[in-house]
Order: C-alpha cells, then structure tokens, then sequence
C-alpha cells in the first residue's frame, strides 16, 4: 500500500483514546501499575496500530518501532532489577535502617520542616522510591509533626518535597533511569546534569522550610523518637560503618563506574554485610532452622529476588522494613514495555514526528524548545494521569529536535525529571498524586502549596534555558570527548 502522510488530527486519536481511560483506571483500581494502566497502554497502541494500517504502514514496519524502543530502554529494565535486588540487601543489612535511624536524631522542633525535608530525601535516595519512604518514615513524620502542632498539609509538603528529590537524584529510581533512556544518554550523565537545577531548587524550598519553622513559636512539644529509635536498635545492628557500602556506591558514580556493575557491586556488599552484621536477623528469618552458611545464602537470596518482611514493634517500621526485590520491580517494567510499544508504534507511524512538529512551529529558539518539553510532560501528567507516560511520550517526541538543534540528550532527560517526575504528585487524580495523598491522609490539594521542591523545579528548568545557563551544545561534548 501506499503510504499516506499521517494528519495531525489522526495522530492525536490514539492519545484521545488512552487519556480517558488511564483517568478511569485511577477512579476504579486502587493499583493502576498492577495491570490497569498496562492493558490502556496496549489499547492506545492497537488503536495507533489501526490507523497506521489505513495509512499504508504494514504489522512489520510497525513492529520494528516498537522493537528499536524496546532496545532503547533494554538497560534501564536491567537496571531496574538491580535495584530491586539492592533495596532488599541493603534493608536486610541494615543500611537504609541506620540512616533512618541517624536521621530522626537531628529532628527537633524548630527545624523540624527543614529536617522533615532532608530526612525523607535520605531515604528517598537510598530506595530509589518515594513511594515507600513517603508511605513509611513519611506517615511517621507526619504523626511527629502534627504531634508538635504543625499543620498536616505543611509537614505532607515537606514530605513530598524531600521524597521527590531523592527519587529524582537516586540512581536506584525508575524514572531516573526511564528519563535518560528515553533522551539517549547515560545514567550518571544524566544525575550530574540533574544536579545544576535540582539542587537550588531544593536549595530554596530548603531556606522557606526554615524560615516557616521558625514562625511556628507555637510549636514547642517535646519530640520523643525513643520508641522507633529504639524499635531499630532492637531489631538490627546499627553501626556507622554500614555506611561503607553507599559511601562505595557513591565514589563509584562520581568516578563514572557504569550503572550495572556499581549496582550489582552495592547488592553483593549488601549481602555481605547482613551476613556479618546482622546474623541475629538471619536467624529469625530462618524459620527456627540452624543458621549455617547455607541458609544464610539462601535468606540473602531472597532478599534480592522477592519479599522480605521484618517485624519489629512499631507497626510503622513494619511497613518500611519490607521489600520485594527484583519481583517488586516487575510492574514497573510491564508498564514501560507497554509504554514502549504504543510509543513504537506511535513513532513508527509518524504520528509523534507530526506532533512534535506542530508544536515546535510555536517556537525556533533553544528556549522554545524547553518551554515545549516541560509544558508537554506536564500536560501529559494532568491528561494521561502517570508520570511514566509524561516522561516516556516527550522523551520520543523531541529527541530529535533537541538532536536538530545542537542540544546535548541530556539537557531533554533533565527537563523530563525537571518537569515530568516532579509535578506528577502535584496533580490529584495522577497516580502519584491519588497515592500520596490516600498514604498521607492529607489531599493534593492541601500540601501542593508547600510542595515547594516540586513547584519550584519546572521554573527552575526553564529559567536556566531562558538565560541558558548550563545547556550543554553536542558541539561541546564532542569537544570534551
């Protein structure tokens, strides 16, 4: 057949048809990453798949896009189970519990929003989630907070702000590993150039945390953190020197140590360090079975590969100390491999090229380009309700044009994080949003105001590429290179 050139109003069919039913998909499942989102995924993909058909594009062509994404985003699924696999060593070792149990040492109540801020981006940084660490230190800050006489939608912002810093600089985060697969460069690249709007953006929400604890005068309760202090001394062996296997993990990234091996190294002294450190544990993981070398592998084992659950006592430790290893990544993953195929098969058919087109006719400056990325991820979080999708579906539609116009794949990942990550958890009916604020207790609504991290990062992008600060010229790598 012969092809016919894809019209505009065709190529946005498909996302017509995926939009609303990601947004039922949030009001009826309480999980959309479990199934829900993945099957809307493949119907948007179907119907793009329909209309390249009557365009003159046959099943091969379209498939073979979907195949080149698949490739592209190969190293960030591996990555992904890697960091699964980290999560569940570096809980059963006792790493991420010492830093929670360090950091609520700095909490008091004058400073208490600027060390809410810094000790939920620790934990974020240490998971990779900020899912879990707002769903378990988070809902332990938050009751600390209130018991001070902060207000909830307050202490929820400096939460969610901490939270999403971490996620969003932790090489152990999907969309962390999502955003530069999708513009096409590295992981660490990516992280080092994350660093230049990222960190003042978390700078400023940092100062207004401080200056906001120090009006609250009101707010003089004693803060007693002895019984989940106490619950992590209890129940594993808390020492400075598990601080060795992040502080290794973090010399390897500043020393450009691929993504793979640095991960696989952490997970291994992982492993070596519950073995030593926390023998007590293996123990009582044990079953009542004597603790040689043997079933000491396979707890470890299982730690990297499934669930593991701790109990201590304190039921909001509880839900912290549980991972689920590689296994818990596995949604993750189902969900980009659909996003990979409807994106394929978008791009296959040309409909992301005449979109992408479109909205680049708005604007021929470097910084029109940036203004389209960043207001093209948000609108993808306000319409398609998942943050994967506005970071998956610009990335594939302005690589090229950032490519065309002399910019280095970094600066399109950083906008994506910049833009897309960020503002997701801001948005109600968003996935992220409707989670966060179920965990929380406190609506979108209420702690978006104080979200300043996430409210601030976006203009912070835009503000570097309006005065182009830090954007980085493919001219200029080569030359570096």
């Amino acid at each position: 057949m012969h092809k016919k050139k894809i019209s505009l109003f065709n190529s946005f069919i498909p996302i017509i048809v995926l939009i609303p039913l990601l947004s039922y998909n949030v009001m009826v499942f309480d999980d959309t990453l479990a199934g829900a989102n993945q099957m809307a995924l493949l119907f948007g993909a179907l119907t793009a798949g329909f209309i390249g058909y009557f365009q003159g594009y046959n099943y091969e062509e379209m498939f073979e896009g979907v195949a080149n994404n698949l490739k592209a985003t190969s190293s960030a699924i591996v990555i992904l189970l890697f960091i699964g696999s980290l999560a569940g060593t570096w809980l059963l070792s006792g790493i991420v519990p010492a830093m929670v149990y360090y950091g609520l040492q700095i909490l008091n109540p004058t400073i208490f929003l600027f060390a809410t801020a810094i000790i939920s981006a620790l934990v974020s940084l240490a998971t990779g989630s900020s899912w879990s660490t707002v769903a378990t230190i988070g809902v332990a800050l938050l009751g600390i907070g209130k018991a001070l006489g902060l207000p909830e939608e307050v202490i929820g912002g400096a939460i969610i702000s901490g939270a999403y810093f971490g996620d969003k600089m932790s090489p152990m985060s999907d969309t962390t590993n999502l955003a530069p697969a999708m513009a096409g460069t590295d992981l660490f690249t990516h992280i080092k150039y994350m660093t230049y709007t990222t960190f003042p953006s978390m700078g400023i929400a940092l100062v207004i945390y401080l200056i906001m604890g120090f009006s609250y005068s009101d707010a003089t309760a004693t803060v007693d953190t002895h019984v989940i202090l106490d619950a992590l001394s209890d129940t594993f062996n808390i020492s400075p020197w598990l601080f060795i296997v992040p502080v290794l993990v973090i010399y390897m990234i500043i020393k450009k140590v691929p993504a793979l091996p640095a991960l696989f190294i952490g997970t291994l002294l992982g492993g070596i360090f519950a073995y030593f450190f926390q023998p007590h544990l293996l123990e009582q993981l044990s079953g009542g079975e004597t603790l040689t070398f043997q079933v000491s592998y396979k707890i470890i084992i299982q730690s990297m590969i499934g669930d593991t659950d701790l109990a201590t006592h304190n039921k909001l430790l509880d839900s912290l100390l549980t991972t689920s290893g590689m296994a818990g990544m596995l949604n993750t993953i189902w969900l980009i491999i659909t996003a990979m195929i409807f994106g394929g098969i978008m791009e296959a058919i040309g409909a992301l090229h005449v979109i992408s087109k479109a909205i680049l006719k708005m604007g021929k400056g470097i910084a029109s380009l940036f203004i389209a990325t960043t207001g093209t991820s948000i609108f993808f979080n306000l319409t398609a309700s998942d943050q994967y999708l506005a970071i998956v579906v610009p990335g594939r539609m302005y690589a090229e044009a950032y490519k065309e116009r002399g910019l280095a794949p970094e600066n399109l990942s950083r906008t994506l994080e910049d833009s897309g990550t960020v503002t997701s958890v801001l948005i109600p009916w968003n996935t992220c949003g409707a989670t966060q604020a179920s965990v929380l207790g406190v609506s979108t609504f209420a702690y978006a105001p104080y979200a300043f991290f996430n409210l601030i990062s976006p203009f912070m992008t835009l503000t570097f590429a309006i005065f182009k600060i830090k954007i980085r010229m493919l001219k200029d790598k080569k030359n570096k290179a």
